[in-house]
């Protein structure tokens, strides 16, 4: 068994629970605190959402959680959290800081200019690295903007700009197009930035150029192996230089868009970028390439495609011998990829790991689109179990469509899975995430949110029936905000922010909000808030590992956050 040791032994309180204990993660599901008369744009509060309207009013314990900004680990309070911090910090019970943070420090002390793998890879003032001693182009491959969730554009550009510093030749950057955690139809902007930078860096605009790029949900970034064709789309791109040709990538914007009247960034068709008529930067052996996104979970498999050897999920042909980097680690058990520029946070002592230490058996479930998040980032970014005797994983297939035309997603077939395991009793904690607030609030579609949002409150409805009839306490939260603001704010107003023609401006990214914090059924009458939160000092999503813990009748460990709740008479069980 893993991990299972005398280190992790906890003591037990005077509470003991009497059933087990169930946590409800809705994906993307915040409360949105700005001007609500008029807005219109928060499918939360649209939403006939009977259960959950109820219990935040009605519950035994209901309040409000952080999930954003420094509560999760990220730079600053104006960074808007996402689901890998959200779980990460759930499952650990206290804040790391996340790679947005941690890149961005690499960059600002010139630690990840030192680092081996540059060097390697690169080079430095005094040793040239393969770029350099072979006269090899660099590929730069990644998520262009500044949602801060994936990537950062200034992260590219710092690296740019050492590249002309160290004196590489030639340098490809292979852009994909976010519209997702940013404004759906903001990829001009970057392109532009960009653009701008490169002219500064080498004036003769013939060595440091864009070479390819397409929407991040059509190409490259695909996840948790959804839809794998989304990776190979990336590889016809990148690396053949197969997709249609363009002689800029504004151009490409611009036909693209014209080609497809309403289409947003993130689901842009791949594009090249040519001159006399082939592909100016497609990726060759010997090359260096580096992927500049620091979060895990959508660069995993095109790391795969270029460093695994007997992968089988596309034909590769070619397949090209690259010397190849990601920003980060992005699986540490597995050592994907195996170099990398910036250590990831080196996540301990989860919550899952207490579990297992003090033998107690846990069930996770989603569908495949949010099933990592429930086991991969939620037991610190590792794939693995901490032990097969006391931990079940289950994952639902995820449809492989965009997500408004079936706002349902898969809540239905998890409830009734999770129904059977909770009737069943082999565990005494349960966590389950529904992603439909995040995916469908991602399409910026307000009434496809809606139905997602009654999805999710549905199948809490019929979790809480069972919950009560095996007597099980039931924790309901969100990892952050997405659906809760569909539309574009005005700073000024607080409404829904208009565009050109007077409708509202759509929002596919996440959001700034806080997120609902219910405790019921159980053995919920038995606490009470922990008076040590206030509006001076608010309870985030790193303090629900204790508050797990203590409703699982232990005593959380030193190193953790305190409790979101108190034993309400302790030692009256």
């Amino acid at each position: 068994m893993k991990n299972r040791s005398s280190d992790f032994n906890l003591k037990k309180s005077a509470y003991t629970p009497e059933g087990p204990l169930l946590l409800i993660i809705m994906d993307g599901v915040g409360i949105y605190k700005g001007e609500q008369d008029g807005y219109g744009g928060n499918a939360f509060d649209l939403a006939e959402a009977k259960t959950l309207k109820s219990l935040m009013n009605d519950a035994e314990i209901s309040t409000e959680l952080m999930a954003h900004g420094t509560y999760v680990g990220l730079p600053s309070n104006d960074d808007m959290g996402n689901s890998e911090v959200g779980h990460n910090a759930m499952g650990a019970g206290r804040i790391f800081d996340q790679g947005a943070k941690l890149v961005g420090e690499a960059i600002n002390t010139g630690r990840l200019f030192q680092d081996k793998t540059w060097v390697e890879l690169i080079g430095s003032e005094s040793k040239k690295g393969h770029a350099l001693e072979n006269s090899r182009p660099v590929h730069f491959i990644g998520l262009l903007s500044d949602g801060n969730v994936h990537s950062h554009i200034d992260h590219l550009l710092a690296m740019l700009e050492q590249c002309k510093t160290l004196g590489v030749e030639k340098v490809f950057i292979h852009t994909l197009l976010d519209g997702r955690d940013v404004e759906e139809v903001s990829a001009h902007r970057y392109i532009d930035q960009l653009e701008n930078k490169l002219a500064e860096i080498d004036p003769s605009r013939e060595n440091y150029l864009i070479a390819s790029g397409g929407g991040r949900m059509c190409i490259t970034m695909d996840r948790y192996e959804a839809d794998w064709s989304m990776v190979e789309r990336g590889w016809i791109t990148h690396v053949k230089g197969a997709s249609k040709k363009f002689a800029s990538a504004r151009e490409a914007l611009e036909q693209l868009r014209q080609s497809s009247p309403g289409i947003i960034d993130q689901d842009l068709p791949s594009f090249v970028i040519e001159k006399n008529g082939s592909p100016i930067g497609p990726i060759q052996d010997e090359d260096v390439v580096i992927f500049f996104n620091f979060r895990g979970d959508r660069a995993i498999e095109i790391s795969r495609a270029f460093t695994e050897k007997d992968l089988t999920t596309f034909d590769r042909d070619p397949m090209v011998d690259v010397k190849y980097a990601g920003m980060m680690q992005y699986d540490g058990d597995l050592r994907i990829p195996e170099k990398y520029l910036v250590s990831p946070p080196a996540i301990d002592r989860t919550v899952s790991q207490y579990l297992v230490g003090n033998g107690i058996s846990q069930y996770a479930i989603s569908e495949t689109q949010k099933f990592g998040h429930v086991t991969y980032f939620w037991n610190g970014n590792n794939s693995e179990k901490f032990s097969e005797e006391l931990e079940e994983w289950k994952e639902i297939a995820s449809d492989n469509i965009s997500f408004d035309q079936a706002p349902r997603m898969k809540a239905d077939e998890i409830t009734e899975e999770l129904t059977a395991a909770l009737r069943a009793g082999k565990h005494q904690f349960y966590r389950v995430n529904y992603a439909n607030g995040d995916m469908v609030g991602h399409t910026g579609k307000l009434q496809p949110a809606v139905e997602a949002v009654e999805a999710v409150d549905q199948s809490i409805a019929k979790l809480l029936k069972v919950a009560e009839e095996i007597n099980a306490t039931v924790v309901i939260t969100a990892d952050h905000g997405n659906c809760d603001q569909m539309f574009e704010v005005d700073k000024k107003s607080g409404l829904a922010k208009l565009n050109s023609k007077g409708q509202p401006v759509a929002k596919t990214s996440h959001t700034l909000s806080p997120v609902p914090f219910i405790i019921t059924g159980g053995g919920a009458a038995k606490f009470k808030l922990n008076t040590a939160f206030h509006s001076e000092n608010a309870a985030g999503l790193g303090n629900l590992g204790s508050t797990l813990l203590t409703l699982l009748g232990l005593k959380p460990p030193q190193e953790y956050l305190p409790s979101v709740v108190v034993e309400e008479k302790p030692g009256t069980n």
